[in-house]
């Protein structure tokens, strides 16, 4: 397909007035794509999301609410207490994008004499400010090299630490092979992903996080402004045009524990099997009018069983599989993020982008985040074939970019500058994306902290009251008196932990603790006296439970005494985990 004279024209001056563009057979490419989801006519039944910046004040509201300090603005909320704990965790750089959105609120309700009851900043902060100051870590210590990300200091803490250097950079367009090689640094206590914690504690990360993504952005001077989606029909069933949450409650009636749709697995799965070394894969369009009949035609015989999948020819496959993204009644970053997404590149330096979507990524809902997950490895799995399907990273990016965000409720809004500045800013997001995932699902060591910090906080709280206090005093007692309580006490000043295997005929072994136990270590010890041939290694986890976390499925090469000093009163659960 060519794109027209004009357009090419715009795409020569465009670049000749940005820093940060991609090549020009990148933006060719990348429009090629625009025109090819034009003229496929997506969404005849489907109606646009509207989408509104919210009013003056209604941000920092909502914002406030999602990250669990309504009380902060409504001394009704019922989580007064919790919020009180939430607080006093908190880093210098996030107490003030805490402190800057309620003051902005108080502004707003003072404007429309309204009567509120916004506490005083100064009182809020005054515990934070003192013992907190720039929060775990030392913004100055740890990793520091230019590749190494840290994950022990808050994010926005190293931004003021670089800001404060003065140290300025253009942040540049680096080709696939020159984008640096970011790792994170070994830490003793283990690193922990998405799917490592409780549901309890996940909620507490949610919370941390949005509060350190606007420090973040505060921090560089990025104002960020939320969206939200007005109230639209969408589809109740079926396959195209159907939000996430509805098109997983309908798999797993048939699969249960689906996490990612399971059209979306099939075409995936269909394009690999066909053979990843097909040139063009992605970027070549299958034919529009046999890509609309085999889409009705998936809409009713998918769930059947009955849809001749051996006929799909793989551009076919290709270009159903990025209409199923753009359909989606909802963006898959979310309308809330698309804001964030689209600002990341804003930031100074790679090492805060990449920070910032690992942030991100952590905010969005589970649908999106598994979803993503998918998507990105099969990319990847794409990629890893390009000297065949001259596929490189930049091609996969140019090509999944419009589909990703040229959502429904944001074709019809930008001009045609803004388009094309749109189209290097959303490429070069998607080849962040795809590059550092590995980085991306990881949850940072300073948030973690934060929530043992909060859960410590909770239970100093619930101690004070008389009645629970006299409660846990008696259980104490009765547990003191208890053999196995004698045992594990006995064990610990010998040198030893106890570990607890409920699910499996070896219920409780001693393991002998050394300097370099690790989790890998105790798992292997387990095997070796298990006596059930079913049990395999990849199935099994070893937990740190109790203390001052719910619970967190370990990494393997996890020191347990390290670990054993951030959290003294943790017990250790070997569990089988789902894949």
């Amino acid at each position: 397909m060519n794109i027209s004279t004009e357009t090419i024209i715009t795409i020569r001056k465009f670049r000749c007035s940005s820093q940060d563009s991609l090549d020009e057979q990148a933006m060719v490419d990348y429009f090629k794509e625009v025109e090819i989801i034009q003229r496929s006519g997506d969404a005849e039944t489907q109606e646009e999301v509207q989408l509104k910046v919210a009013d003056e004040g209604e941000q920092e509201e909502a914002w406030l609410m999602e990250a669990g300090l309504a009380t902060l603005f409504d001394e009704s909320a019922s989580d007064g207490e919790d919020s009180i704990a939430l607080l006093s965790t908190l880093t210098r750089t996030q107490a003030a994008a805490v402190e800057r959105r309620v003051e902005t609120l108080k502004q707003t309700l003072r404007k429309r004499n309204k009567p509120y009851s916004v506490p005083d900043v100064r009182e809020i902060f005054k515990p934070a400010s003192q013992s907190n100051g720039a929060g775990p870590g030392t913004p100055g210590g740890g990793a520091d090299a230019e590749t190494d990300i840290n994950l022990e200091v808050s994010f926005s803490e190293q931004a003021l630490t670089y800001k404060e250097g003065l140290k300025v950079t253009q942040p540049q367009n680096e080709a696939d092979d020159r984008l640096p090689d970011f790792r994170v640094s070994q830490d003793k206590t283990g690193q922990t992903r998405v799917g490592d914690l409780s549901a309890e504690d996940m909620k507490k990360v949610r919370r941390l996080v949005l509060i350190e993504m606007s420090a973040l952005f505060d921090t560089c001077g990025i104002e960020v402004k939320a969206h939200k989606a007005l109230k639209v029909r969408v589809r109740e069933s079926g396959l195209f045009g159907v939000s996430l949450s509805t098109l997983l409650e309908q798999d797993q009636r048939r699969i249960p524990g689906t996490k990612v749709p399971l059209i979306l697995q099939h075409l995936m799965s269909h394009i690999e099997e066909q053979g990843l070394d097909t040139e063009g894969v992605l970027r070549i369009p299958g034919a529009a009018t046999r890509v609309k009949a085999v889409c009705h035609e998936l809409e009713h015989k998918f769930y059947e069983g009955v849809f001749p999948w051996q006929s799909l020819k793989q551009h076919d496959a290709a270009s159903l599989l990025k209409l199923f993204i753009r359909e989606l009644p909802y963006p898959l970053l979310t309308v809330e993020y698309f804001s964030a997404f689209t600002s990341v590149l804003k930031l100074p330096t790679k090492k805060q982008q990449l920070q910032a979507l690992n942030l991100l990524v952590l905010l969005l809902p589970e649908p999106n985040r598994d979803t993503l997950k998918a998507l990105l490895e099969f990319f990847q799995r794409v990629t890893d074939h390009k000297d065949r399907n001259k596929m490189t990273l930049n091609n996969v990016a140019v090509v999944m970019a419009p589909n990703i965000f040229m959502c429904k409720g944001f074709r019809s809004k930008i001009s045609e500058q803004q388009e094309f500045a749109m189209a290097t800013g959303t490429a070069n997001i998607v080849r962040l994306l795809v590059r550092y995932q590995n980085l991306l699902w990881t949850i940072p060591k300073f948030v973690l902290n934060q929530v043992r910090k909060h859960n410590m906080e909770n239970q100093r709280k619930m101690h004070r009251d008389r009645a629970v206090k006299k409660l846990l005093k008696k259980m104490a007692y009765d547990r003191e008196r208890a053999s196995d309580k004698q045992e594990k006490n006995t064990e610990a000043e010998g040198g030893f932990i106890r570990v607890q295997a409920p699910q499996f005929s070896k219920v409780s072994m001693a393991v002998q603790l050394t300097e370099d136990l690790k989790a890998s270590d105790v798992l292997t010890h387990f095997l070796s006296q298990e006596r059930s041939p079913s049990v395999k290694r990849e199935d099994l986890c070893l937990y740190e439970m109790g203390g001052n976390i719910k619970e967190r499925c370990l990494d393997e090469e996890t020191y347990i005494t390290a670990l054993l000093e951030l959290n003294p009163s943790a017990e250790w659960v070997i569990k089988s985990v789902q894949h």
